[in-house]
């Protein structure tokens, strides 16, 4: 004699359905509202899912890394393949966010095949807006007229981190924002050097003025070369964008301008290049 089939109605689904979630309940702790594992812990991805749009999500490893140790930042989750974990040099008990080990296809699905990540992705909030009132206690300061490359704005961070700069100040609109790409090409400096950006650059330009900052414009066409139209011992350099330059606003309202003497054929330098020369002879003027 055979058992005939046994049949399943919609009553018996849904007790099956809530026997199955106690049972996963179970597994994640108590509460069923985590994974069972600490949240400093390492844990395997997940993938599939994004970021919230109000996040950034830094990568490479020297970006990861002054993030992961920039007490200002609020971390959410580090997305780090096993090698580039032991590269970052951080104890992970030391790690404020949860850690998930990750193969590096996982993170070219999050971020792209075109990102360098390195092996690491930091998903963190952007960092508190700076003003320029916060800037008291530094000597020279590098303004941006709209220039617009993140990566051009990025590689100037870097130089300004390097050169001991206050801050890399930019209006709000026609300028990149906080970003990955951005982050990356500043290569850690995002989290030294204060990313200031204000509503209208003149206004600002006279704001650091009142604050005893000489506002020096680069412009090729200067009537001075710059180590000699530097007078005073705080400086606010302030360089245009690509192609446009400096605005005739902004030519109008600072205190200066002043050119790089290039003896070469070609009389003008990328935006970024032109910036770590000026911070050069900037702080040699500044002492």
């Amino acid at each position: 004699m055979t058992d005939e089939p046994k049949s399943h109605t919609p009553r018996d689904t849904h007790y099956a359905k809530l026997r199955r979630a106690h049972r996963d309940a179970k597994t994640t702790g108590a509460g069923g509202g985590g994974d069972g594992l600490r949240p400093d812990r390492a844990r395997p991805h997940q993938p599939g899912r994004p970021g919230p749009a109000d996040r950034v999500r830094l990568y490479g490893l020297h970006t990861v890394s002054a993030a992961l140790l920039n007490p200002d930042r609020r971390l959410h989750r580090l997305l780090v393949t096993r090698n580039a974990l032991a590269r970052l040099e951080i104890a992970e008990d030391a790690i404020r966010c949860p850690v998930e080990i990750v193969e590096p296809r996982a993170l070219d699905a999050e971020l792209g095949s075109d990102a360098v990540h390195q092996g690491a992705m930091l998903e963190a909030d952007p960092l508190v807006a700076r003003s320029l009132g916060d800037l008291s206690a530094t000597d020279l300061v590098v303004v941006l007229d709209q220039v617009t490359d993140p990566h051009n704005v990025g590689a100037i961070l870097r130089s300004a981190a390097a050169f001991g700069a206050g801050a890399v100040v930019t209006t709000s609109r026609h300028s990149p924002q906080e970003s990955g790409v951005l982050a990356k090409s500043a290569s850690g400096a995002l989290e030294l050097v204060p990313y200031v950006q204000i509503g209208n650059l003149a206004e600002a330009l006279t704001k650091l003025a009142h604050q005893g900052f000489q506002t020096v414009g680069l412009d090729s066409d200067g009537d001075a070369k710059l180590e000699t139209a530097m007078t005073e011992k705080r400086v606010a350099l302030v360089l245009g964008s690509e192609g446009k330059g400096l605005r005739q606003k902004t030519r109008e309202t600072v205190a200066a301008l002043a050119r790089l003497e290039v003896p070469g054929e070609i009389r003008s330098l990328n935006v970024s290049n032109a910036a770590a020369v000026a911070l050069y002879a900037a702080r040699r003027h500044i002492g």
